[in-house]
């Protein structure tokens, strides 16, 4: 069996000695090497060809998610596996921007390091239960903002709302003009507007559209 090759980054070396005494013990790890800021775990990387970078995030010279964006695009040999004691959305989503393949805090467990770097080592990604949490929330909120501002996109106003019923049923433009007391241009300006927002090619787009969302 092929040992998963781990490269340690952080500024603190109390922190790698005791990182490396958890895991020295495993049969399937191997420690190639070690390093004190984001610069020199880029160099090691290119030399050592670590199958894991597990990597901390404030450092000196250059921090853990430059390397880990740097890693991503120039070493992809070498997953990033990002290992913090911040449990904050800022730094958990940088993090996942950059191309890290995980996320662990600090205090987490012998246990739980080995299955991140079986994970990681896999291709596939890592993040602890506290740290999906984040990133699931974050996703639910822009989606969730992403349809406010698309409800607000597609919301039609009063007028729009009795020219569109006019199309329903199957007026032209010059005879909603008539009906409305407005000019063909600005009865055609108004439909040309709502095909826009509503991302529609022609009139009958426009009417299955407004009748699908309820819009009218």
């Amino acid at each position: 069996m092929n040992r998963i090759k781990v490269l340690l980054a952080d500024d603190h070396t109390i922190v790698r000695n005791g990182i490396m005494s958890l895991l020295e013990s495993s049969p399937e790890i191997e420690i190639v090497g070690e390093a004190g800021d984001g610069a020199e775990a880029l160099a090691k990387v290119k030399d050592l060809l670590p199958d894991v970078l597990m990597i901390d995030i404030a450092m000196p010279v250059m921090n853990g998610i430059e390397a880990a964006q740097e890693v991503s695009k120039y070493h992809t040999h070498t997953k990033a596996l990002m290992l913090s004691m911040h449990n904050n959305e800022d730094y958990i989503l940088k993090s996942v921007e950059a191309g890290a393949y995980g996320y662990l805090l600090k205090d987490t467990t012998r246990d739980e390091i080995l299955r991140a770097l079986q994970t990681v080592a896999r291709g596939e990604k890592y993040f602890s239960p506290s740290v999906s949490h984040i990133i699931v929330s974050s996703y639910l909120q822009k989606v969730k903002e992403t349809e406010k501002v698309k409800s607000k996109k597609t919301k039609l106003s009063k007028k729009e709302k009795a020219i569109v019923r006019f199309i329903i049923d199957g007026d032209s433009s010059r005879e909603i003009a008539e009906k409305l007391n407005l000019s063909v241009r600005t009865v055609d300006n108004h439909r040309a507007n709502m095909m826009k927002r509503l991302g529609v090619k022609n009139a009958v787009e426009l009417v299955k559209k407004v009748q699908e969302e309820k819009l009218a």
